[in-house]
């Protein structure tokens, strides 16, 4: 069964990232399942520390994105919008520029007034290299 409330595509994903940070950092959306997002971040000099790995900040970057998008779309958006409330992240492994790197949201609980959402970002390998959980507000809209 579906978690999506709202009609998702990737293209209108993509367009809704234009002139984002999203956009900035080459973070593409590349899959939507029933009860999943997914996109990727190239590891390049926009996302990486001086020691040339991925930089903490633009993985927790990722997973927000991610995940505050996929709440968005478990919602009626002409009534409710999602934001971050928190974060938190465990950098497991280093990854290496040049690689690429894939951010799967999952939701653990999607509720009326709070979400959380479970991430896991992967290099190019299928190594698990962080794990992270957001909680969104689900926010009502000025009438």
């Amino acid at each position: 069964m579906t978690i999506w409330i709202e009609a998702i595509n990737l293209e209108h994903l993509k367009q809704r990232s234009h002139n984002t940070l999203a956009h900035h950092l080459g973070i593409e959306f590349s899959r939507i399942g029933e009860d999943f997002l997914e996109a990727t971040m190239p590891v390049n000099e926009k996302t990486v520390q001086p020691l040339r790995i991925l930089n903490g900040g633009a993985s927790c970057a990722l997973a927000e994105t991610v995940a505050s998008t996929a709440a968005n779309y478990c919602v009626d958006q002409a009534e409710r919008y999602c934001v971050g409330l928190e974060i938190n992240a465990n950098h497991l492994k280093p990854t290496a520029e040049g690689d690429t790197v894939r951010a799967v949201a999952r939701p653990i609980h999607l509720g009326r007034k709070t979400q959380v959402w479970s991430i896991d970002i992967f290099n190019s390998q299928g190594v698990r290299v962080c794990i992270s959980r957001m909680t969104m507000a689900v926010v009502e809209r000025e009438r």
